[in-house]
């Protein structure tokens, strides 16, 4: 289904003979009652870029469904004020919006292929309904900026580019604890409707701020004579550019060539000022290379207890005889110290039980062994939940044990998705990436790290960092990453809890299963007790572990705004609360994903993770 239908379904119902309301505006009738958008005036612009949009996949068509129901929104916002229709009429608009999509497409369902309802027009983001409580939540200068940045034409992509990076500032200081899939919206609504001069109805500003290209396609063919001095000035000002940027990247390389110099020189010298405090954190250590080779006996094999595709993780003893663990990145370049660093000052900021704590880090270039980034951790005697249920542990975990290590992650991942600010995102959960102490209480390692990882033959790339049969859908082919990436693979990880089957499940023939797959299937068939592991010792009761199962299922559904938030899942662990309906899968993750039109590079799909990595 393109996203032409998608959103001519939701901004062109003008099909629909309109009507005029009390305030003068064109509304769409349904029976006595009236729908208030605005809707006819995008009819137009939309058929004539009809033949701009291609045909994609069943969870883009749905996320185009949001953006579409945005730029209604932001219209309707510019008109009364408010970003959300009363209960009453936004029913009555979603049933014209639903029977509209079915007439054009009778195979393909917003409710069940997206998990979406009329809530989309209605609800609000954090209790935000009108204009006058947006502005009243965003500081003055900020919203000073967002008029400066885009009250002008966005057709320019640089000006664009600056109106779009400001409403992404917005969002992601005030509007991340948003649970509603409309929360992301509001800083672009907001900025269509008012801070744009020509509104959300321009063909600039709807490209721009909600991703919909109206832009209608150029097919009038130029004076050949035309085209023939174009190309002759192209190549003219071509050659001339071209010395410009030869020249540029010459003094630029010599540049950068002398900072990393003096950048080598500076770490070296470092290196002999022994262990120290870093900026304000007053638990942060810097150590230098010699104290953490001292610590772990120069290296040794014997230290090494995790092995991976981003290095080696050693044991040690500290000089005030503490136990901690090493983790040595290996074929690191000084590029990103600057901002390893600071990340990993924000990372041991940040404290919670269920997350691993960070005692310091070292990074400097020595001349034999190269540019060196290690992190100092706590060290975690009782090894991973890899460990216990695919590695050398003999010994079962029981369902009480199992039920404590679900809870543990979903508290660690809400609070680093809603407990500090900005959000954290993983990025790489998975079962070795879960420890577990000496109480088997669940402590959540490598969170923010994912991006400084070396690429591995575990790793789908630098651009989308994690491991296969763990990674979101969106992320892995579209390279779209969110708080819901990390409800995937806490998913995954849930579901190899509950079967003790990996996250990739492979068979003989040439044909790769996913774990989620697999159990998607037992679930629609209502056979949710045939994925519990059937050598799980103390098994708890049938209906709590289906439960379970549930959950898992639904935080691994492949449409993204179809999982639930982390701390959604907290209380449906925590309590009673009950498992929302679980919409239908559109799709098998691996019978749509083609490597050649994700951003990233994929080799061997039938590859099984790296336990280790």
């Amino acid at each position: 289904m393109s996203p032409f239908l998608l959103i001519f379904l939701g901004l062109g119902l003008g099909l629909i003979n309109p009507v005029t309301s009390v305030r003068g505006a064109p509304v769409t009738k349904l029976g006595e009652a009236d729908c208030p958008l605005n809707l006819d005036s995008f009819r137009q612009l939309i058929v004539q870029s009809y033949q701009q949009f291609p045909s994609l996949d069943s969870a883009t068509e749905c996320q185009y469904v949001v953006q579409g129901i945005s730029m209604l929104r932001s219209e309707y916002l510019e008109s009364t004020g408010y970003f959300s229709l009363p209960q009453n009429v936004s029913d009555i608009c979603w049933k014209l919006y639903s029977d509209l999509v079915r007439e054009f497409m009778p195979q393909f369902v917003i409710e069940s292929s997206c998990g979406f309802n009329g809530s989309l027009l209605s609800e609000s983001c954090l209790g935000i309904r009108n204009r006058s409580q947006f502005e009243g939540l965003i500081s003055g200068e900020e919203l000073g900026k967002i008029n400066g940045s885009c009250d002008q034409s966005l057709k320019d992509d640089r000006q664009c580019g600056l109106c779009s990076d400001r409403l992404l500032n917005v969002r992601n200081a005030y509007f991340r604890g948003g649970r509603s899939p409309i929360c992301d919206g509001y800083p672009f609504m907001y900025a269509a409707a008012f801070a744009n001069r020509f509104g959300p109805t321009d063909i600039w500003t709807a490209k721009c701020m909600f991703l919909v290209n109206l832009v209608p396609t150029k097919t009038k063919t130029r004076n050949r004579r035309a085209v023939l001095l174009g190309i002759l000035t192209g190549c003219f000002y071509g050659v001339i550019g071209g010395v410009v940027v030869v020249s540029c990247l010459w003094m630029w390389h010599k540049k950068r060539k002398r900072r990393r110099n003096e950048a080598r020189v500076q770490a070296e010298t470092a290196s002999f000022s022994g262990m120290g405090r870093v900026g304000g954190n007053t638990t942060l250590l810097r150590f230098t290379l010699e104290e953490i080779k001292k610590a772990t006996g120069n290296f040794s094999r014997h230290n090494i207890i995790g092995m991976g595709g981003y290095g080696n993780v050693y044991k040690g003893v500290l000089e005030d005889g503490s136990e901690v663990a090493f983790k040595r990145f290996k074929n690191c370049s000084a590029a990103w110290d600057e901002i390893f660093a600071h990340e990993v000052e924000v990372i041991a900021s940040v404290k919670h039980v269920n997350l691993l704590t960070l005692r310091g880090y070292c990074m400097m270039t020595v001349p034999l062994e190269g540019h060196q980034r290690i992190i100092v951790c706590e060290l975690i005697r009782n090894g991973s939940v890899y460990d216990h249920l695919f590695g050398s542990v003999e010994e079962k975990l029981s369902w009480p044990t199992r039920q404590n290590i679900a809870l543990g992650m979903a508290l660690g991942l809400a609070y680093l998705h809603y407990g500090v600010q900005p959000a954290i995102i993983h990025r790489d959960i998975k079962a070795s990436n879960i420890l577990l102490d000496e109480t088997f209480e669940p402590k959540l390692a490598d969170f923010g790290l994912a991006r400084f990882t070396q690429e591995g033959f575990s790793h789908l790339s630098t651009k989308v960092a994690g491991t296969l049969g763990y990674v979101a859908p969106e992320y892995a082919m579209y390279g779209q990453l969110s708080e819901r990436s990390d409800v995937y693979s806490f998913g995954v990880v849930l579901l190899e809890l509950l079967s003790g089957q990996k996250a990739v499940i492979s068979f003989d023939n040439p044909e790769t299963l996913l774990l989620t797959d697999w159990s998607w299937s037992l679930v629609k068939e209502g056979r949710m007790s045939d994925i519990i592991d059937e050598d799980m010792p103390e098994l708890g009761p049938l209906n709590e572990m289906e439960k379970y199962v549930l959950i898992a299922v639904l935080c691994s559904h492949p449409v993204a705004y179809a999982r639930p938030t982390m701390d959604h899942v907290v209380k449906m662990l925590e309590n009673d609360s009950p498992v929302p309906s679980i919409p239908d899968r559109p799709f098998p993750l691996l019978s749509h994903f083609d490597p050649k039109d994700a951003p990233l590079s994929v080799s061997g799909l039938n590859y099984m993770p790296n336990p280790a990595d």
